[in-house]
């Protein structure tokens, strides 16, 4: 199958592995695929067996004139996803208090605001482009007030991000790899002059929480700290904006394709948090991560070795039968579900309730600004890629 092909369109691919006995090896991904639900949940409480270290692998190296350019920035050391045990845990621990309860309860009014700013720049309009228009540009905004980044930079800092993903994950040609290299290294030269910033001028913000974990101490921060912060800051961004920006994607593409669900939502708003969680299902936001088996294993009857390349289907499971009834109907009345579409165990995602709260607030102005919304084309592609599940475009009439 063209890789292309089943990037858009995974699904089928899924499903036959699943009706497959054991594990199918993926050519397309070089991997095995964990289809099944209750596979999917075993791998990834088993980190001792199943590392992250490749959790991420590129599907296209930089050449030589990117990595030239690469070596002027701050990245190039272990991050959050891929890390185990102990450095994983010393990893995330900035995270997960950056975005506690407490932290996403209080950014809700700045969401919130955000959020009506953006619906309201096009409720005139009777119609819109939704990815280019809210579904991007809410997340980065939230996450660069979150990290704790001026809002004039936000803009600047996401697309450094999104630069790495097209690196890494885009046929580019030689200039515009190096175009996305050199974008890349500013952002990563911005985000170090925040954490030098935070050093010396603390706030209460992800970027001073990162500083304190990864270097504590108040002396001036060392090239390996420095490089450090930087990488597992730019690595959130770039999670943390495309998690939500896909499930903003999805769940309004799948609420109006078909018409009942929409109307249903709109009858019973109270039905909010069951059509977020039903689209975190339907679709999970990221399809997936490889982990590396560390020792001789079986799973679904399938002899994995030490070095083998497994790659966790989030998506997959969630379209499981034995997990799911009906599991390719999108049903926002469907009895609450248990799925991993934001991981599990130890690398579940520390942003996935901030995320929610953004599709929350969205789906509570858009039942009550927009009942009328519909589809203004129903030839949606999705993008190309595994790393995120959305829409390329999303257009959008009432």
């Amino acid at each position: 199958m063209n890789p292309q092909a089943f990037y858009r369109d995974p699904y089928p691919v899924y499903a036959e592995a699943r009706r497959t006995r054991g594990l199918t090896f993926l050519p397309e991904l070089d991997a095995w695929l964990v289809s099944r639900h209750e596979d999917v949940r075993e791998v990834l409480r088993k980190p001792e067996q199943f590392s992250s270290a490749r959790a991420l692998r590129p599907d296209y190296l930089p050449g030589r004139a990117a990595l030239s350019e690469l070596v002027k920035g701050f990245g190039g050391v272990q991050a959050v996803l891929t890390a185990d045990g102990d450095a994983h845990r010393r990893l995330r621990r900035p995270l997960t208090r950056g975005l506690s309860p407490a932290r996403v309860v209080a950014a809700l009014p700045f969401v919130t605001a955000r959020a009506e700013a953006l619906i309201g720049s096009f409720l005139g309009d009777g119609q819109v482009e939704w990815m280019a228009a809210y579904a991007k540009p809410l997340p980065a905004d939230v996450i660069g007030h979150l990290i704790g980044l001026d809002p004039t930079d936000t803009p600047r800092a996401i697309h450094g991000a999104q630069r790495a993903e097209d690196l890494l994950f885009t046929e580019l040609t030689e200039a515009e790899q190096v175009a996305a290299a050199k974008d890349i290294v500013a952002l990563q030269h911005l985000l170090d002059g925040y954490a030098r910033a935070r050093r010396k001028d603390p706030r209460d913000d992800l970027i001073t929480e990162m500083v304190r974990d990864l270097a504590p101490g108040s002396e001036e921060l060392t090239l390996d700290q420095r490089k450090e912060i930087v990488s597992n800051l730019q690595n959130f961004l770039l999670a943390g904006h495309l998690t939500a920006t896909a499930l903003l994607g999805t769940v309004v593409l799948n609420l109006l394709r078909d018409r009942r669900q929409w109307e249903l939502l709109c009858e019973q708003p109270q039905l909010i948090p069951a059509a977020i969680e039903e689209a975190a299902r339907f679709e999970a936001p990221i399809q997936g991560f490889r982990r590396t088996v560390t020792t001789g294993v079986s799973l679904s009857g399938t002899e994995l070795h030490e070095d083998d390349v497994v790659f966790v289907s989030f998506a997959s499971a969630g379209r499981d039968a034995d997990a799911h009834e009906r599991p390719d109907e999108f049903d926002i009345s469907r009895p609450a579900l248990r799925h991993v579409s934001f991981g599990h165990g130890p690398h579940g995602c520390p942003g996935s309730q901030l995320a929610k709260e953004q599709v929350r607030i969205t789906l509570e102005i858009l039942i009550r600004e927009l009942p009328g919304l519909c589809l203004a084309r129903t030839d949606v592609t999705m993008a190309p890629t595994l790393i995120h599940r959305s829409p390329e475009a999303l257009h959008l009439a009432w």
